[in-house]
């Protein structure tokens, strides 16, 4: 039977740039999970009878939340729910599900790289039929139905179990409890030469994976180890836990300093990969180097084509605006389309839908390609393991050999976390108050060529968005940009990306806080980060 339950808005439910993300005690509050899940069927065109399919990252507070949207989706005449088995569906696999299985839709439980537990953060977010996240205009709608809401539905009795596999029924609804890697290892296969990887794996080629405690332990193992051979041991951190272990699931140079630091010695494996809390970030390692995810999604653009799903080629690549713009030097040699999207893999969708594209990347870590809707952590290892299997060179000879051929380009990116909201929101002001007479002026050896505040008209549906961060362009094609995260929970983080192009090879095996010293000093003069902010060194730099 159908509930009707009487409640009242909360004025915070704007997702962000993916989705509703909160500290789990706010999550906690009466009706505050429920009331933002009708917000999203109420924004929906329901006919009734719809698929929907519901997973996440596995962190703190996930199967409660999971076993309230199964009995809401059956109050609101869903007639069919595919949920993972204990709740886990990684990010890209739920992407697949949804466009595997035609679903309406998915909701996706998740605060991505945030850390979890008790205390911690939790994110709710919708993805669309294509599979990918749920565009603005859909955003928008959810957060008006927020403001105004005054019930929701639900049926009356408790989920299913959802740690058996099979279907039961809620009412009139099918639940449908899956095995949440086989569809997603069986897209995986379909795409890569599992044969040489195997291969390569096998003459002693020696791998690390850190899962993080995060969902794609399950992935990484079934994959990595059973599939494709790699030894017992090869994926560390992979059992899901609700606080990631007491770990931070973001795989950067601070929290997977392990895996970096084994990476680095002598006898260390030849490869190292990592991912994040809901598996759709990755970070790449070979021996004695960590590759940016900028230089990793150009090397990806240049070498899919030695992956059988990729065997013709690639469209285009696009990158969201702050990421490097190495991708755009392959773009450029190889004739194809190159597009600069604000941050937030919603702006790929339409891209990747009318087939401009075919390989998408965001500098946050974040690779993937047209085979789901989402950046995919997991895809990006297995391209590397390709790519690897075919050249038979290190991933130091493959970046070193793609330098000489594109030029490098320096890059790093600057957070200043948790800063006063008030301090953050006037320094962007400042910038944008300054950006027309910013033109011509000289700072240092550094001379402004332009500088603008992004906005991006989408080419496919005309849709525009504004103030996407301030970007500062130097004569020889340095870059600055400034601009606040949207993916916190607390406060406000300042992003400063900070890139030197340079063609000389000579120059190539430069570190890059020495390339971009000038730069780093530069980004503090104009931002006036320090005299607004009290920081002197920012809190993360990847």
């Amino acid at each position: 039977m159908i509930e009707t339950i009487a409640t009242t808005p909360y004025d915070d439910q704007k997702p962000g740039t993916s989705g509703l993300r909160k500290k789990v005690p706010h999550f906690q509050q009466p009706n505050y999970a429920a009331n933002f899940i009708q917000s999203i069927f109420d924004a929906l065109p329901l006919d009734g009878g719809e698929t929907l399919v519901i997973g996440g990252d596995g962190r703190f507070f996930n199967r409660e939340v999971i076993l309230t949207a199964i009995r809401m989706a059956a109050g609101n005449g869903y007639g069919r729910v595919i949920v993972g088995q204990d709740g886990i569906l990684s990010t890209p696999a739920a992407s697949n599900l949804i466009r595997k299985r035609q679903a309406s839709g998915g909701i996706i439980l998740s605060a991505s790289h945030n850390p979890g537990g008790p205390k911690g953060d939790f994110g709710i977010k919708y993805n669309v039929a294509n599979g990918g996240p749920a565009p603005e205009r859909i955003t928008a709608t959810i957060y008006e139905k927020s403001q105004s809401i005054s019930r929701y539905r639900v049926w009356t009795e408790t989920a299913p179990d959802i740690s058996k596999l099979g279907e039961t029924r809620l009412g009139d609804m099918v639940v449908e409890v899956v095995d949440p890697v086989a569809d997603y290892a069986e897209l995986m296969e379909t795409l890569f030469d599992f044969d040489k990887i195997r291969d390569l794996i096998a003459s002693g080629f020696r791998l690390r994976f850190d899962a993080m405690h995060a969902v794609t332990g399950p992935y990484a193992t079934e994959i990595l180890v059973n599939r494709l051979g790699a030894p017992d041991g090869s994926v560390v951190n992979n059992v899901p836990k609700e606080d990631f272990g007491g770990g931070h699931p973001d795989p950067n140079a601070v929290h997977a300093k392990d895996l970096i630091s084994r990476l680095m010695a002598e006898d260390g494996p030849d490869f190292g990969a990592a991912s994040d809390g809901d598996g759709d970030r990755n970070l790449i390692v070979g021996k004695g180097i960590v590759v940016s995810p900028s230089d990793s999604l150009a090397v990806l653009a240049a070498n899919a084509h030695l992956a059988p799903g990729y065997a013709n080629g690639i469209a285009g690549v696009a990158r969201s605006m702050p990421t490097s713009q190495a991708a755009d030097r392959v773009a450029q040699k190889r004739g194809i389309g190159i597009y600069e999207t604000p941050t937030g893999w919603k702006f790929f969708g339409n891209l990747l839908d009318a087939g401009k594209v075919t390989i998408c990347g965001e500098e946050s870590a974040g690779t993937g390609s047209d085979h789901v809707r989402e950046k995919d952590g997991v895809w990006a290892v297995l391209l590397w393991l390709n790519i690897l299997a075919e050249r038979r060179e290190s991933v130091h000879e493959i970046l070193k050999a793609h330098w000489a051929e594109f030029g490098r380009n320096f890059y790093q990116r600057h957070d200043f976390e948790e800063i006063d909201s008030k301090a953050a929101n006037g320094l962007m002001e400042s910038l944008r108050d300054r950006l027309a007479s910013m033109a011509g002026q000289r700072f240092g050896t550094l001379v402004v060529s332009e500088a603008d505040d992004f906005s991006y008209k989408d080419p496919i549906d005309g849709s525009v968005a504004t103030s996407q961060g301030v970007r500062i362009v130097f004569s020889g094609g340095s870059r600055i940009v400034y601009r606040l995260s949207g993916t916190g929970t607390a406060g406000a983080t300042l992003r400063v990306y900070i890139e030197r192009f340079e063609p000389d090879p000579a120059k190539h095996s430069l570190a890059p806080e020495e390339a971009l010293q000038e730069l780093i000093q530069t980004a503090d003069v104009i931002g006036e980060i320090k005299k607004r902010t009290g920081r002197t060194e920012p809190d993360v730099v990847t």
